[in-house]
């Protein structure tokens, strides 16, 4: 009988060597999860193509089928993968693009809201001392108010930012400001003051308790955490922006001359 199902990938990314877990305190599962969602997302397991079975994933990675199907699982939730009774597990079909919030490297991109964007705010706290803030530019202020934000895209968070602000510079921004601005541009707008330093940085990292929480993604995913700071003319720091993107949803373009 001709065997009409898609040819499946080799058992890994490369066809070749097994996969060592036993370097990490995480939980076999969640760091086979991670492996094998980074298959899906770079294109090594194809959308609409048959995946290992378990037992060839169970001798690969030298675990208990159990724990395969516990990854696997993971996958499920997310919506990256398909099970089907007695024809095999399946990369599901997913739209050409995924990308729902650029991370812009310019200043005039920084100063842009994003399209389609909904901004929700968790939490606002006044007088935090300046010296209470993570490392950045400039002098620190005396003290600051710390704004939590969730900003979303149909339906799905994709960024969970803590927003330091000038306390003295708090009551010029409205209530609508923090729903709708980004946060350099919450500074960048106020009469009399002039932005004469700005920095971003971006590190990659993984999904905390927390932010797999409020993220609605899987605990140590990748995530991109992004520290935005603004001078001013004084050289006083008067924003201090962190933001945690989830991985799966973010681009970063830089034209390079």
């Amino acid at each position: 009988m001709d065997d009409t199902s898609p040819p499946r990938p080799p058992a890994g990314p490369t066809g070749t060597g097994k996969v060592d877990l036993s370097r990490s305190a995480i939980s076999r599962y969640i760091q086979l999860a991670t492996l094998f969602r980074r298959r899906v997302e770079q294109g090594h397991w194809k959308p609409g193509q048959q995946i290992p079975t378990v037992d060839e994933l169970a001798a690969e990675c030298g675990v208990a089928r159990a724990t395969i199907r516990q990854a696997l699982g993971q996958l499920e939730q997310e919506g990256l993968i398909e099970r089907f009774r007695a024809k095999g597990t399946f990369v599901r079909e997913r739209a050409a693009s995924q990308i729902w919030c650029a991370v812009e490297t310019d200043w005039n991109g920084l100063l842009r809201s994003r399209e389609g964007a909904d901004i929700e705010i968790l939490g606002e706290t006044p007088g935090i001392p300046g010296d209470r803030l993570p490392a950045s530019i400039g002098t620190p202020a005396p003290s600051y108010r710390h704004i939590r934000r969730r900003h979303w895209r149909e339906g799905k968070p994709f960024l969970l930012a803590d927003v330091y602000l000038d306390e003295r510079l708090a009551p010029l921004v409205t209530p609508e400001d923090l729903r709708s601005k980004t946060a350099l541009r919450l500074v960048a707008g106020l009469e009399g003051v002039r932005i004469t330093d700005a920095r971003q940085t971006l590190t990659i990292g993984t999904a905390d308790v927390e932010a797999a929480e409020a993220l609605r993604m899987p605990l140590n995913a990748p995530v991109a955490l992004v520290h935005r700071a603004a001078v001013d003319a004084q050289g006083l720091c008067v924003l201090v922006a962190d933001g945690l993107y989830r991985g799966d949803m973010v681009r970063i373009d830089i034209k390079l001359k």
